[in-house]
């Protein structure tokens, strides 16, 4: 075991003794080996570093999934510098806030996102700007190309900052979430050992990798442990039918499960090869479990985390995967299911589900204040999931205490939204909700009330178009006459949901 906690010096003790083993095949069927990826992170690392980045320096990157790009994480993570990746739907008003809050020392993004993250550039801080564009190309893979293939693992501390992901809060305003080398590295460990990941493994990589889940949950399994993936920008159902034959392993949100069950050449033939599908973040329905059982012969092993925490729980290799639960915890994590007061429920009642483990981050960037309330006295982490836990210690997550949204495996927080829509001419106030949505798990939809000459439905989704990324957009806007509220004043929305539930 090496002495140094940097989560690159740790996949590297996992590598292939020959490193020309390949870690990749791309959609056009180009191949990359272990080789290449270490010697490629180290000329990005290199060049990162002359640039003027130091250890603990944060890394902004917001560019489309592509080979660069994990090159490019790698990197930041053997120079000992933060991986701060963002989703490429973020607008421009959304993105001042996380380089304003973030304080990057070098931004990355794509060529033809380049003036849009000019008119936000925080005034100070900033040594570099740098493009990255889907195909490989840009201005750091060409400052990249005459850096040293050699580069040193920098040396780490496992409580130091390893990646900055963001997470929108009920107040609006994005918490900035940190994660260890510890965290990430403790939590990949126990996936592979809990999961069964071998060398011998392929995974099928079709998830984006500005959030957890393919970013650390995919790739740590497969950097782990020395496997190999075939590697999608996104998803679709019939390349992933086509790729099954050569993978082992493949994870996806729900949607990706729906979607593949919706297309009729999709069944037990083309799965012959698999021997795992893990869903996660967002909840699998009941009959998406079983259709997928009997038309696969595979039962989906549903899992359950959050950037906070990594992954929590999960259904069991070997045992039984139960519908509608996310298992039990994860080797070396506990949870417990606590009332408002914060005492233990018993088996089977509904609470507050709370969480403790070396998976769980340490705290929010530069919010102490929100990190304390977080957390309890003996260290729990309060998730904001409203849940049970059955006698054998499975959970299910029932609901969720902050209305959070997730369509598409996305979080959307419905504050956010509302604070977007209230702030415009002739509305009196707004409530934004999740609907049941057959392909993305929940819809948003908005409902507002208007105030003297109110915008049009259009004016109101066009408003929200230039200020949210795409995935916060309402799909469908309500206006009623008033919101429904209980008797100390507060939206109902339990009740608005059931009133537009069919949106």
């Amino acid at each position: 075991m090496t002495g140094n906690a940097n989560l690159y010096a740790h996949f590297q003790q996992h590598f292939p003794a020959d490193l020309n083993t390949q870690l990749l095949t791309d959609v056009d069927g180009c191949g990359v080996t272990y080789l290449q990826a270490d010697e490629a992170s180290a000329r990005i690392a290199n060049t990162l570093l002359q640039l003027g980045a130091g250890r603990g320096d944060r890394i902004t990157v917001q560019v489309e999934k592509s080979v660069e790009n994990l090159y490019l994480y790698l990197a930041c993570l053997r120079a000992g510098l933060v991986y701060h990746p963002l989703n490429t739907a973020y607008t421009a008003p959304e993105l001042a806030y996380f380089l304003g809050n973030a304080e990057p020392t070098i931004v990355i993004c794509a060529s033809d996102a380049l003036t849009t993250i000019e008119s936000v550039l925080p005034a100070n801080g900033i040594k570099a700007l740098l493009t990255l564009d889907a195909d490989g190309g840009g201005t750091l893979m060409q400052q990249a190309e005459g850096a040293s293939e050699q580069a040193n693992v920098a040396q780490c501390k496992g409580a130091e900052m390893a990646a900055l992901l963001y997470s929108s809060g009920t107040t609006g305003r994005p918490k900035g979430i940190v994660l260890s080398h510890d965290n990430l590295r403790k939590n990949a460990k126990t996936l592979v050992q809990t999961w069964g990941f071998s060398a011998s493994d392929r995974l099928l990589h079709m998830l984006p990798i500005y959030h957890v889940h393919g970013l650390f949950v995919g790739l740590g399994c497969v950097l782990m442990c020395g496997a190999s993936m075939v590697w999608h920008s996104r998803f679709s159902d019939k390349a992933a039918i086509a790729a099954m034959q050569d993978c082992t392993v493949m994870m996806g949100v729900p949607t990706y499960y729906t979607r593949l069950l919706a297309n009729p050449g999709f069944g037990s033939e083309c799965c012959s090869n698999m021997r795992l599908f893990v869903s996660g973040s967002a909840p699998l329905l009941s009959e998406t479990f079983v259709e997928f059982k009997s038309r696969s012969g595979h039962t989906i092993l549903e899992r359950y985390g959050m950037t906070e925490t990594g992954m929590n729980t999960s259904n069991p290799l070997n045992g039984e995967r139960r519908a509608g639960t996310v298992g039990p915890p994860l080797p070396g994590v506990a949870v417990r299911v606590v009332d408002d007061s914060g005492g233990n429920l018993a088996d089977g009642e509904t609470g507050n589900l709370q969480v403790k483990g070396p998976n769980v981050f340490p705290g929010y960037w530069r919010m102490p204040e929100k990190t304390v309330e977080d957390f309890t006295d003996d260290g729990f982490f309060n998730t904001g999931d409203k849940a049970t836990i059955d006698p054998d210690g499975y959970v299910s997550i029932v609901g969720r205490a902050k209305d959070m949204i997730i369509t598409g495996g996305l979080n959307v927080y419905p504050k956010e939204i509302e604070l977007v829509i209230d702030d415009m001419a002739g509305i009196n106030e707004s409530a934004v909700i999740g609907v049941a949505d057959a392909d993305f798990g929940e819809a948003v939809v908005a409902v507002i009330i208007g105030n003297g000459d109110p915008p049009t439905v259009d004016e109101v989704i066009s408003h929200c178009k230039k200020q949210l990324a795409n995935f916060k957009v309402p799909k469908r806007v309500e206006v009623i006459e008033s919101l429904p509220r209980n008797a100390m004043g507060k939206v109902q929305k339990n009740l608005l949901r059931e009133r537009f539930s069919t949106a």
